[in-house]
């Protein structure tokens, strides 16, 4: 096939596949990606593996609109997000005069990362729209909860290759990674809202009762203490803006999410990575794909989107970078997951959707209940007492009522 789809599990080296290829071609090069920090990650890898001119090396975002200079006889490679090509309302003139060089142009290759994205209604116009003579898809999770998936055998071609998730890991190039589940038992005063809300039929209010139970608040606290003092990096995943926001805030640990500007990502990300002062960040879904953070090791999952099969596998795609060592000679494992569910709830059902596509891939959690997960407290913790966990949801409610919830699908790291 001329063209078509690679997939591979997250930290299995898909940069690396994509610019091997453009090097290959030879030819004038166009890589789509999913945000904006992706953007940036992968012309540090051009420069890093390739001795292409850092001057021929575009990006096309919102702080970055660069022409492209002698583009009838000068070959290049320009870096954009789905975003930014498939807008259809009003441009900024110099990104007009780009976006009119992209669509003139002929185009060797179209490396197009996180390519599970493309059949969204907003960004498939870019495929035919783009004059590429052969396109190369890259993903980790090639499912969708929708059937568009299937779209992608026109819009890019059949696939080509995909890799065995437990054979990488067997052969040492993933980490090996220990998956949990922990069911926390609602609180009497988040129970009795909720069994409330269960009556009059508000999914928002009974659906931000479950996430922020605070339970699975206290044995998110104890995660992260126990992680710290061994030593790992932690990043704790909230899709709820409002949960995010305060419980970082509480913690004193930092936090990205769509309203956090790119300079303070960069920042917060840099500081993760090469410091020994920050060893846990909190991440809303903008952190799902297309995010280089090597030295993660543990994943702490307190609200997610439904039963996204892929959110799931994305997400511990961010700890599957081979790591150098299991933290003690008789455990097996040198990465973990926890995904924290309230139980007697809907979040139930959620999550065992959620894990299929993992399953599939030889993946097992390991489930934590009663008394173990009783013993996951301490009267220190933020909400440990019944005071601190009655104000919290009187601030669920207002959350609520003011419509902050999850964010919408267009925010980019």
């Amino acid at each position: 096939a001329k063209s078509g789809i690679v997939v591979l599990p997250c930290g299995a080296g898909k940069t690396l596949v994509g610019i091997s290829a453009c090097c290959r071609i030879g030819r004038r090069c166009l890589v789509l990606t999913s945000t904006s920090v992706a953007v940036d990650q992968w012309r540090r890898q051009f420069q890093m593996f390739t001795t292409i001119p850092p001057e021929d090396v575009y990006m096309l975002t919102a702080e970055h609109k660069r022409a492209i200079e002698d583009c009838e006889r000068r070959a290049c490679v320009l870096i954009s997000t789905y975003s930014m090509l498939g807008f259809t309302g009003k441009r900024s003139g110099e990104t007009e005069l780009l976006m009119s060089q992209i669509q003139q142009l002929e185009w060797g290759l179209m490396v197009v990362d996180e390519v599970q994205v493309m059949p969204a209604r907003t960004f498939r116009t870019v495929a035919t729209t783009v004059k590429s003579h052969c396109c190369l898809g890259l993903t980790a999770t090639l499912v969708r909860e929708d059937n568009l998936i299937y779209d992608l055998h026109w819009l890019i071609g059949p696939k080509l290759y995909e890799a065995s998730w437990q054979q990488l890991q067997d052969d040492g190039f993933l980490a090996r990674v220990r998956c949990v589940e922990v069911w926390c038992e609602m609180s009497k005063a988040f129970f009795a809202e909720y069994l409330a809300a269960e009556d009059g039929r508000d999914p928002h209010i009974r659906r931000a009762l479950w996430t922020c139970n605070p339970n699975k608040l206290t044995v998110c606290e104890y995660l992260i203490r126990f992680h710290e003092h061994r030593g790992d990096k932690i990043i704790v995943f909230s899709d709820n803006i409002f949960l995010l926001e305060d419980f970082a805030k509480r913690l004193g640990r930092y936090y990205i999410c769509g309203k956090v500007d790119m300079r303070e990502r960069m920042q917060i990300l840099g500081a993760f990575q090469n410091t020994s002062t920050c060893n846990t960040i909190f991440l809303s879904k903008v952190g799902d794909n297309a995010i280089d953070i090597p030295n993660a090791s543990v994943i702490v999952q307190i609200s997610s989107q439904y039963g996204s099969r892929r959110q799931e596998a994305q997400r511990l795609g961010r700890i599957l970078r081979p790591k150098p060592r299991a933290f003690d000679a008789t455990s097996r494992f040198n990465a973990f997951f926890y995904s924290l569910v309230s139980r007697d709830t809907p979040e139930m059902y959620y999550a065992n959707r959620r894990q299929q596509f993992l399953v599939e891939q030889g993946y097992t959690y390991h489930v934590l209940r009663d008394e173990s997960v009783r013993k996951m407290s301490s009267s220190g913790f933020a909400f440990a007492s019944e005071d601190a966990q009655l104000q919290l949801l009187k601030q669920v409610l207002e959350s609520v009522k003011r419509g902050e919830g999850a964010e919408a699908e267009e925010d980019e790291v």
